[in-house]
């Protein structure tokens, strides 16, 4: 049939589509060929009468009326049966019905006693007839011309979605070659630096769409903040919009006289209101599937979860508008019957529906997204869930259901998957400790089967009666000295952290026993692995996912051939001291590490390192027993106590930070450390010239750093050694 593309796509999109579908869309398509009837049984109606005007269902009881219909079946040679059972759907409305084998009982009576309007004495339209009726042919022509257009319209909506889903079905194969490609042709790839594709990867697929600025957050107006996507994201996204836009407005043109719309104008404005409509149906299930936590399309495609966001936001984007267009023409054409419409189930949903959406657009915003996450996530899946019932309710009647099945089991699919995943990995009680620069180290136990992914994540939810539902992904590591154990690090920010923040400040030793659920591992590891020099560069708090990933290259490397470099750049001294113990076990693995403190001069809570030191004498600290490096303040302002001790180490202080720094070094003596801030313009040719061959860098941390890093890669795809540069944003921008 016409319409088994949609099937097809479907099924390769989301796996969802069964034989039920199938079989929706050959009723949708014999509820096409209807459209001859139903201009017929129009026709009629608007010609001639033969019963009473309050017996509304009588035309199709009336054998003149059945008749007439047959004739005009039979002058428009649409006699088989495919076209004259569909009167039963016509009628249904009437609450009657009509025999099968009704054409062939009426048209021999139509053949030999049908007249036309000139034979019948004093005819006149309202006064009804007991003779079948010979319609004129000229409006004959009108009518079967405007159902044609009207329910050809459905057919080329259905179609035109299904090649939006056809676009993004291209787009996700072409990003599947690329990503498998440097799978299991590494070496072939590290070749593939000619000019053409140099220039591709320099200029397209590898930069920002304007200057540096890809990660960090823009404004404009105060209020509109937004992200820019990467150059090829937003050629991407271009010609997402310009096939829709195109798709929105081809074959709507109306005919003078139309009967749908009494007007051609009228006509072409119900035209768009089924066309947006429709559309915007098909594409939902790729809204949702593009959000989806365990959305297959991750590990199919190998992008990040951040790409699919930004594809989720501006397909969510373009079919709310086109929602919008929707209701907005179908309000013009129903104005004059428009209180008799608002009573009925599926335009009162419909309503519902679109308010749901139009806040979710509002809350959405990222400036509101980054100031009240968990306020933001909450609405936005309530709303949600109004979204998909008030639709579900507003295409039921409509035939438009099969269309709306996908939706349903993405989502569906997602939230048990999740629920399993939690189950699966049970509610262990996890170490949950606050450390002085802001940060939580979560030590949770996992269970035998679960296998860490190096680079990935996991989403945590804190079992508290206040905010049990919510959960908040983080990178994770596997812990050096627990290896049953995985290990996420949180900055301390708003919400659930900050909770956390103000009741471990007062616990002793600021550390306790918090129940925990945890979902996931999601993510997948970067092809960094393939490169002959894989160079990660992590900012701050960035460097749990880079750690881990970075490790697990030396590790598996063959025969060392892998050369690893890992750069940790941290404002303070103090920074090291939460991640001390992994920094400790590098010297088991064949890293190149260097670290960066920008701020060496900064020795604030540095008597914290004397906990982990053995032979250092307790320094003694003036300062309050409940500081402790936190604000203990009742007020719900949290912040941290400056008491800044800026010194060298040719100086001498109470504090003597020499000493620590010093022991520092000597038990990292296999890291280099650089006092200052690197330079990422020189550090990337000087990367380049150094390896042997291809060089990958993968990165995560300050959004500034990153969006330097991907700058000064694309700036050195093109080198004159002809050498692979490949760049990896482990940045996951969630809110």
């Amino acid at each position: 049939m016409k319409f088994k593309n949609l099937d097809i796509i479907y099924f390769i999109l989301f796996s969802l589509i069964n034989l039920v579908h199938g079989e929706k869309l050959a009723k949708y398509d014999s509820g096409l060929k209807s459209r001859f009837v139903n201009a017929c049984y129009y026709q009629m109606v608007g010609e001639v009468s033969f019963c009473p005007t309050e017996d509304i269902g009588c035309s199709c009881t009336n054998k003149n009326a059945l008749a007439t219909v047959a004739g005009c079946l039979y002058g428009i040679n649409k006699t088989e049966s495919q076209y004259t059972r569909n009167l039963n759907e016509v009628c249904s409305y009437y609450n009657a019905t009509v025999n099968d084998d009704w054409f062939q009982e009426s048209i021999g009576y139509y053949l030999s006693d049908a007249k036309s309007a000139d034979q019948i004495e004093n005819f006149n339209m309202s006064v009804p007839i007991d003779i079948p009726f010979i319609l004129n042919r000229t409006n004959t022509e009108y009518m079967q011309s405007s159902y044609t257009r009207f329910y050809n319209n459905y057919g080329h909506s259905i179609d035109y979605g299904s090649g939006i889903l056809g676009y993004w079905l291209l787009v996700l194969l072409l990003g599947a070659f690329t990503n498998w490609f440097k799978v299991f042709f590494p070496n072939t790839t590290k070749k593939l630096t000619n000019p053409a594709i140099n220039w591709w990867r320099a200029n397209v697929s590898m930069p920002a769409t304007f200057g540096k600025k890809r990660v960090q957050e823009q404004s404009f107006l105060k209020f509109f903040n937004f992200l820019i996507p990467s150059r090829f994201e937003s050629i991407v996204l271009f010609l997402f919009y310009c096939i829709t836009i195109l798709v929105n407005s081809i074959n709507l043109k109306g005919v003078d006289g139309d009967y749908i719309g009494e007007t051609k104008y009228m006509s072409e404005i119900r035209y768009v209101a089924d066309r947006t409509g429709i559309i915007a149906t098909v594409m939902m299930p790729l809204v949702f599937l593009f959000a989806g936590r365990n959305n297959f399309l991750q590990w199919i495609v190998g992008w990040n979860y951040s790409t699919f966001m930004t594809y989720h936001r501006h397909t969510a984007r373009v079919m709310f508008a086109l929602v919008v267009i929707h209701a907005v023409t179908f309000t013009i054409v129903f104005v004059p019957y428009y209180a008799e419409s608002v009573k009925e189930t599926y335009f009162k949903w419909g309503i519902v529906a679109g308010v749901c959406g139009g806040i979710i657009m509002i809350q959405a915003m990222l400036f509101f997204r980054r100031r009240w996450y968990e306020i933001f996530l909450f609405l936005h899946i309530s709303l949600a869930v109004f979204w998909v019932v008030g639709t579900w309710y507003h295409v039921v009647e409509l035939g438009f259901i099969w269309v709306f099945y996908p939706t349903i089991g993405v989502w569906g699919l997602d939230r048990v998957i999740r629920l399993g995943r939690l189950i699966a990995f049970g509610f262990p009680q996890a170490d949950v400790t606050l450390l002085s620069d802001e940060t939580l180290k979560v030590v949770v136990p996992k269970p035998s089967y679960w296998k860490s992914i190096p680079g990935g994540h996991a989403f945590i939810h804190f079992l508290k009666p206040t905010y049990f539902y919510q959960s908040h992904p983080f990178t994770f590591t596997d812990s050096v000295d627990q290896g049953s154990s995985i290990i996420l690090y949180a900055k301390v920010k708003g919400g659930i952290t900050r909770n956390l923040y103000k009741s471990l400040a007062q616990q002793p030793g600021r550390t306790c026993k918090v129940r925990v659920g945890v979902e996931g591992p999601y993510g997948e590891s970067t092809a960094a692995k393939y490169a002959n020099t894989a160079v990660f560069i992590a900012g701050g708090n960035g460097i749990p996912g880079i750690y881990s990933e970075a490790v697990d290259v030396a590790v598996h490397s063959k025969d060392g051939s892998n050369r690893v470099k890992l750069t940790w750049i941290v404002r303070e001294w103090r920074s090291l001291y939460w991640f001390y113990e992994e920094l400790m076990s590098l010297k088991k693995v064949k890293i190149e590490t260097t670290i960066y403190v920008t701020q060496p001069n900064s020795h604030i809570f540095m008597d914290e390192f004397n906990n982990r030191f053995t032979g250092l004498e307790r320094l003694s600290i003036d300062k309050p027993e409940d500081s402790e490096g936190l604000s203990l303040e009742k007020d719900d302002s949290f912040k941290e106590i400056t008491k800044l001790e800026e010194t060298s180490c040719d100086e001498k202080t109470d504090l003597d930070p020499c000493h620590i720094i010093n022991t520092i070094k000597s038990e990292l003596s296999h890291i280099s450390f650089k006092e200052g801030r690197p330079c990422i313009e020189t550090l990337i040719p000087e990367e380049l010239k150094e390896s042997s061959g291809s060089v990958a860098f993968v990165t995560c941390g300050h959004p500034i750093m990153v969006d330097e890093i991907r700058y000064y890669c694309s700036k050195n795809v093109c080198n004159k050694e002809r050498k692979r540069v490949d760049f990896y944003e482990q940045v996951q921008v969630w809110a």
